[in-house]
């Protein structure tokens, strides 16, 4: 109601003022003028001034008289240019008041017909504080793996008969050798094939648990694999449990992180999910299995987080910015055409690199351009940059510290 009350008052101050200067009738020019001149009044000060002074005996009379016909000449100037100004036309009075009614409406009615399409009335502020807030309470209260496969119910997945029969052989072994790793590995495999998830990811909390100390970053990363599936895509606080304890083993994981992405998404954070997927991307090939539906959900997870995303290159199309090439063409040039031409290829690779990210390739190049252009100080801090962007990645990190040393920055 405060919110109504407030925009209604600002709307009709508004209106009131944009009324007054519609409804308001202009002066007519030409009566009075001379009375109401200023500058025609000055000059009657001036001429008692000068009746007062030759009084006093300050001014000669043939001064004064001087001074008053230049004077009354001002006078009769500023009388005549007043009196050549054109009488304003007032507009109808039937037309000024249909122009009033016109803004009352697209004032008061257009605002508020806008804010009802485009925003969302009745809806609380949400400050940034309370929508994280909100998305931490939305993680810490949602539903549990089992809550989540009893609603999901999959339907199962047609299968050879001769597979099948396999399978129940699989099962019936693996029960009678509790203990026996290769065979839960085989049942966790052999079940998510049928589409049996939920028995996949038990078998598959069997391997973890038989394995101990030997347990990898990539088992963890199938047990949520098999655990969201199960769950119709949906990461659950136990699916949660496993990535953490792959992304612990291993922070380049592209199962654990596309996951972990997608947990952001569903949390109310996509500006944590689409942090995660864009790094995850730079880092991806068309090969990895969860490329294709990387880049079909990344553009919704940018339109949310507010960001601007453009698409990676298709494979096989070069890199943006300068190449050995350009660098080398660059150097036989003189030094102002140089500079030209590598400051033109270096702004939209920098502003990119800034919005979106990109692969090492890219900032090697951006480092060694800002070592050509002489910009030791650019070149350093791409440097420092691009090393939290590509943490943990050994070899991207190589290929950027062998730019920074052909830079200047490293020695």
């Amino acid at each position: 109601m405060a919110f109504w009350l407030a925009t209604g008052i600002i709307g009709l101050g508004s209106l009131c003022l944009l009324l007054l200067a519609l409804l308001r009738r202009a002066p007519q020019a030409g009566a009075g003028a001379g009375a109401e001149n200023p500058d025609i009044a000055v000059y009657r000060d001036q001429l008692k001034s000068i009746e007062r002074d030759v009084a006093r005996g300050v001014v000669g009379e043939d001064d004064a008289e001087r001074a008053r016909l230049e004077i009354q000449r001002r006078i009769l100037e500023a009388d005549r240019a007043a009196k050549s100004v054109a009488p304003s036309r007032e507009a109808p009075r039937g037309a000024t008041l249909a122009m009033a009614a016109v803004c009352a409406l697209s004032v008061l009615g257009g605002t508020y017909g806008l804010y009802v399409w485009l925003g969302a009335p009745g809806y609380g502020d949400l400050p940034l504080q309370a929508r994280i807030t909100f998305a931490e309470e939305l993680r810490e209260s949602r539903p549990r793996q089992a809550a989540a496969e009893e609603a999901s119910r999959l339907p199962p997945i047609p299968a050879d008969p001769r597979h099948v029969e396999l399978v129940e052989r699989l099962r019936a072994a693996v029960a009678e050798r509790g203990d026996d790793i290769r065979g839960f590995q085989l049942l966790a495999v052999n079940e998510s094939a049928l589409g049996n998830f939920v028995a996949a990811h038990q078998a598959q909390s069997r391997v973890i648990d038989l394995k101990g100390d030997a347990v990898r970053a990539e088992d963890y990363a199938a047990l949520a694999d098999m655990m969201v599936l199960a769950a119709g895509g949906y990461v659950s606080p136990e699916a949660e449990e496993a990535l953490t304890e792959a992304l612990r083993r291993d922070a380049t994981n592209g199962t654990a992180r596309y996951y972990s992405g997608l947990l952001f998404m569903q949390t109310a954070r996509p500006d944590m999910g689409y942090r995660m997927w864009r790094g995850l991307l730079n880092d991806s090939t068309p090969e990895d299995p969860w490329y294709d539906a990387l880049l079909g959900q990344i553009p919704e997870a940018a339109m949310r987080a507010g960001v601007e995303f453009t698409p990676p290159a298709p494979e096989g199309e070069a890199l943006s910015g300068p190449t050995a090439e350009d660098m080398q063409a660059a150097s036989e040039m003189d030094a102002e055409d140089r500079d030209a031409m590598i400051r033109g290829m270096v702004a939209g690779l920098a502003d990119r690199l800034a919005t979106d990210g990109g692969p090492a390739e890219e900032w090697a190049r951006l480092i060694r351009a800002y070592g050509v252009l002489g910009e030791i100080g650019q070149a350093d801090a791409i440097w420092k940059e691009s090393q939290a962007v590509f943490a943990g990645n050994d070899q991207d990190l190589a290929l950027l510290r062998e730019a920074a040393q052909a830079a200047g920055v490293l020695q």
